[in-house]
């Protein structure tokens, strides 16, 4: 099936499970080469690309390495981050009140919760959270996190160490009872992990705000995503792509499903669209 519409001037991407292939860490071999000379083609032709991730900046040097060009929001919409010169230029936290407030409302509707914290360049979690990527970056470990909310937040995670739940499961039960508090998601259906951020936060918010500043519709703005944390993203962009092998719910929230994210399928698609007519 052809493209329809006229190449976009906005083209947006979220990056583990999209353009980096699952399980590749902080190495920019696993962004294959026809993605970067794709996304290059899209630059060069004057479209903005923005790399749209769930991850903090310290999870950026491989992006660095790959892209010399673009813009990035981070951590699922709470900061605009220049990854070039590693800068945050605007962050959205949550505040002190709401960090305690969803702590003690999951502690009492999630059994075995534990939590995790980050603010500028520090990452805090519990002694019951057992860190998967951020081994040995936190300061020491504590027994409840609510020692370290001293400032605003740009992410909170809650994690269910004994993995009796799911995600999915996670996530129903925290929008329910919190979510009038903050923006919870999930990147991962497999790791029992949320992901908060302050309210009215989230990838599409803030693409939104940037695409405005830039004067640009979301008619003219494509995006590509694979998990719960990218659908505010597929649902405001005129055209949008979930991820084949991502969250069985990407089709409710995108235009069209891509083919897996190793396949060079965002690559493919965005060779079509810098070939339609501007």
């Amino acid at each position: 099936m052809s493209i329809p519409g006229k190449r976009p001037k906005l083209i947006a991407t979220d990056l583990d499970g999209t353009i980096v292939v699952h399980g590749s860490g902080y190495d920019e071999s696993q962004i294959r080469q026809r993605t970067i000379d794709a996304f290059k083609a899209a630059h060069d032709l004057g479209i903005h690309i923005y790399f749209v991730t769930g991850r903090p900046p310290r999870w950026m040097p491989e992006i660095r390495k790959a892209f010399s060009f673009g813009d990035s929001i981070c951590a699922n919409g709470a900061m605009l981050y220049d990854f070039r010169e590693d800068k945050i230029l605007e962050e959205w936290g949550i505040s002190i009140q709401n960090q305690l407030e969803l702590a003690r409302i999951l502690r009492l509707h999630i059994p075995n919760i534990s939590f995790a914290i980050e603010y500028g360049d520090e990452f805090h979690h519990e002694i019951a959270y057992v860190p998967r990527w951020d081994i040995g970056v936190d300061m020491q470990p504590i027994d409840k996190i609510e020692a370290k909310m001293i400032r605003p937040a740009f992410k909170m995670l809650a994690r269910c160490s004994d993995y009796e739940m799911s995600s999915d499961e996670m996530l129903e039960i925290a929008i329910r009872e919190a979510g009038h508090l903050a923006t919870i998601t999930h990147s991962n259906p497999t790791e029992s992990l949320l992901e908060i951020s302050a309210t009215g936060v989230s990838k599409g918010e803030t693409l939104a705000k940037v695409a405005e500043r830039l004067g640009i519709d979301a008619a003219d703005c494509v995006s590509f995503g694979d998990n719960p944390n990218d659908f505010s993203m597929l649902e405001w962009t005129g055209r949008s792509w979930a991820m084949g092998d991502g969250h069985r719910d990407g089709i409710k929230h995108a235009k069209f499903v891509a083919e897996p994210h190793h396949t060079d399928s965002v690559a493919r698609i965005i060779e079509e669209l810098i070939a339609l007519p501007a």
